[in-house]
This record gives C-alpha cells, sequence and structure tokens, in this order.
C-alpha cells in the first residue's frame, strides 16, 4: 500500500482495524474496516467510541464504499473515514464530496494530480457532506 494521504489535523491511528463483525462482538476497538457487503448503519451505534473507519475498495468499479461514507458522516461521525484498496486519483474528489478525508490507496497517487482533482470543479451543484455551499445557493442565498 502506498503512504496515506490525510486531510486532517489530528493524529493518525496507529494499529489495525477490526471487521465491522468483529467490533460488534467486543467493540472495544477504535478502528474498524467497512468490506463490501457490510451495512455501516450496524456501527452508527458506536460512532462515539470509533477514531478511524476504512473503508475498502477492493475494485476501483465498486461504489458502495461512497454509500458507507454518506451513511456515517449524515448519522454525525466526525472520526477519521479513510478509503483503502484500489483507489484512483479519478476518485479523489467524488469521494471527499461523500465525507472521506484520507486515502490509502494500493498505488501511490502523484501529488500534483491530486491537487489537479480536487480543483477541477471550484463549484458544486449539489449539497453533500463535504460541507461546500452549492452554487444555486451561493447565487440566490
Amino acid at each position: 500500500m502506498a503512504d496515506a494521504l490525510r486531510f486532517r489535523t489530528d493524529n493518525a491511528v496507529d494499529h489495525p482495524a477490526v471487521t465491522v463483525d468483529a467490533y460488534l462482538e467486543q467493540s472495544n476497538a477504535s478502528a474498524v474496516r467497512i468490506e463490501p457487503g457490510d451495512d455501516a448503519r450496524d456501527l452508527l451505534p458506536h460512532l462515539g467510541h470509533i477514531r478511524l473507519v476504512e473503508i475498502n475498495f477492493p475494485a476501483f468499479g465498486d461504489g458502495r464504499g461512497y454509500s458507507a461514507a454518506r451513511v456515517l458522516r449524515e448519522a454525525g461521525y466526525t472520526g477519521e473515514i479513510r478509503a483503502v484498496g484500489d483507489v484512483l486519483v479519478d476518485q479523489i474528489a467524488y469521494l471527499r464530496r461523500c465525507g472521506f478525508d484520507a486515502f490509502e490507496p494500493d498505488q501511490p497517487l502523484d501529488p500534483s494530480d491530486v491537487k489537479m482533482a480536487l480543483a477541477r470543479w471550484p463549484d458544486v451543484y449539489q449539497s453533500a457532506a463535504d460541507g461546500r455551499v452549492p452554487i444555486w445557493s451561493q447565487r440566490h442565498g
């Protein structure tokens, strides 16, 4: 795996994440890993105790992780949500909009490509988990 890219100022969790099932059985870990097919809503009662949620993307075309991040952010989770696995630079801006604030891709991402990807669309049209103000709201208050 490549080095993690974080958009947070707090300290990174330095221990491995446990699976959702393992967390629900013992619930004393502070890092959980969501795999495709896991239901992020199972973690909602425990969000106050979790510092890191890793969401695995085994293939770039599997979009279930976007929904998992959005569910967690809409439920008020403020901890780190990290995309891991087959994460491509083309996805970074969309993942950020859904609430991801850290990335640990299988292959390293070029920092200048990441910067360009995040700057490509300075205005947005819908509300999302990233809190950016939609352009229609800027125009019409």
